[in-house]
């Protein structure tokens, strides 16, 4: 991490410590960008001995507009027609460091603009009039990797990119043709990828640019030794970029040995307990769950709503049970045909499926607009599990000011409970669904403020009964 010297900083006799939570701004004249959460101005002058780095803001000279980012005019009309408006955070903060060919790490939760972050960097240190490979991006997901394929034909609007996204349970036929014909930018999950590369199909000599997109979900799911087979046939001179909800030891350590000095933005500390999503837990039991979801939709009348299950087969079951009764329903999960789960998907964005019923494969870097309500039918034993589900809702492209995210939790489960209010540094509100309280005494639960600080059958209703108009 690079720490900025504020005596060295051009810009310190116009600058001020910002006396805020959390913003994302920085040094524009020196360009180090400073991190840090919950801080007094005394402490400034401990920075300048290297404990920490602060957060600076330049007076009146923010950065919030894209054309304070170091952006080409090309990006800039990109960003313009594409809608965008201001940055987010993380895209003020990423963005400056990344287009100078740094390596860099950020680290925010779902939902935030991460994949705009590094798209725009990586389109500013490409060059179009070369064909070979010059760009690969690594996601844990076949969805996650089409919406970045997306993301970079949008914003690459005013050049002639060719891309290929190259991801499992497709025909790698296609993605062969793909490549053969010339592919400058690849997108990709790192099993394929590796696939292709015995192959001989794809070649990484002339890589610029890697990235590592929710490096953390990638390592859960056992993709360690494939991306660290595919950094080390990657040219040494290249920008390696990290994006991540968390930063895991093993994230760590993969970064230590494959990115060179990286600067880290960390913006994931505020943004876990997010004022854009009210959060509640419901106390069920075990046996009246599912007739508990079906009052709740009722209660609530979502705009459009994820349930997420712990299993597979908890997704179907839930999905059966609703089948006839919701015809705006489907489900989703890592077993089902990748060509069944793009017609899903798409549906779901158009808005054609109002229910989602969810694995965790939904709960990473997708982002849908318009995602009004979360409910986690299953409580998940991952305190980040929980952050990454409800980060579906309350988005940054949703036009709806505010998100719910609702969890359902048996008398067995408040431990969990507990650890997820440690997570999210906040108690969730209690919910009472009509007519369904629980036999049994709700969870006990210790207070957050006194736990350690957190490391970093059914009746049939009519569908119109569920729905907001």
């Amino acid at each position: 991490m690079n720490l900025i010297d504020l005596d060295q900083c051009a810009t310190y006799s116009q600058a001020r410590i910002v006396p805020l939570e959390f913003m994302g701004f920085a040094c524009r004249m020196c360009g180090r960008h400073v991190l840090e959460e919950r801080f007094r101005l005394p402490d400034v002058w401990q920075a300048c001995a290297g404990r920490t780095v602060w957060l600076i803001e330049v007076m009146e000279q923010r950065l919030s507009r894209f054309e304070d980012l170091g952006l080409s005019d090309d990006s800039l009309k990109a960003i313009r027609a594409v809608g965008y408006q201001t940055p987010s955070p993380i895209q003020a903060a990423f963005i400056p460091i990344a287009v100078t060919g740094k390596d860099c790490i950020g680290q925010a939760r779902t939902g935030t603009g991460k994949t705009a972050a590094f798209v725009l960097p990586m389109l500013e240190r490409m060059d179009f009039d070369d064909p070979r490979t010059q760009v690969l991006v690594l996601t844990p997901t076949r969805e996650l990797s089409q919406q970045v394929a997306d993301e970079a034909v949008r914003l690459s609007v005013n050049h002639e990119v060719t891309t290929a996204c190259c991801v499992g349970g497709r025909p790698l036929r296609p993605q062969i043709t793909q490549l053969e014909r010339g592919a400058q930018i690849v997108i990709g999950t790192p099993g394929r990828v590796i696939d292709l590369m015995t192959r001989n199909c794809l070649k990484l000599g002339h890589l610029r640019v890697v990235v590592l997109d929710e490096a953390d979900r990638m390592l859960d799911i056992g993709f360690r030794p494939d991306i660290e087979k595919i950094l080390r046939q990657a040219p040494t001179e290249r920008q390696t970029l990290l994006l991540s909800a968390t930063l895991p030891p093993p994230v760590e350590r993969l970064a230590r040995r494959y990115m060179r000095e990286p600067d880290r933005i960390d913006m994931s500390v505020d943004t876990v307990s997010n004022d854009t999503i009210d959060q509640y837990y419901v106390s069920v039991d075990p046996d009246r769950k599912f007739r508990v979801l079906v009052q709740l939709l009722i209660q609530e009348r979502p705009q459009q709503a994820i349930v997420f299950t712990r299993t597979k087969r908890g997704a179907e079951e839930v999905f059966r049970r609703f089948s006839g009764r919701l015809p705006q329903s489907a489900f989703i999960h890592g077993d089902l045909a990748q060509s069944a789960r793009d017609r899903v998907m798409k549906q779901f964005r158009n808005g054609q499926i109002r229910l989602l019923i969810a694995t965790d494969v939904m709960g990473r870097g997708i982002d849908v607009s318009g995602i009004s309500h979360i409910i986690n039918f299953d409580i998940p034993e991952d305190c980040d599990d929980y952050v990454h589900r409800i980060g579906r809702t309350g988005r940054l492209s949703s036009n709806e000011t505010k998100g719910s995210a609702f969890t359902f939790v048996s008398l067995s489960e408040g431990d969990l409970l507990t650890n997820i209010e440690k997570r999210v540094d906040r108690m969730l509100e209690p919910y009472t669904v009509k007519g369904y309280e629980p036999y049994v005494s709700r969870p006990k639960r210790v207070h957050v403020d006194e736990l350690p600080s957190a490391q970093l059958s059914v009746t049939p209703v009519d569908d119109d009964d569920f729905w907001v108009e």
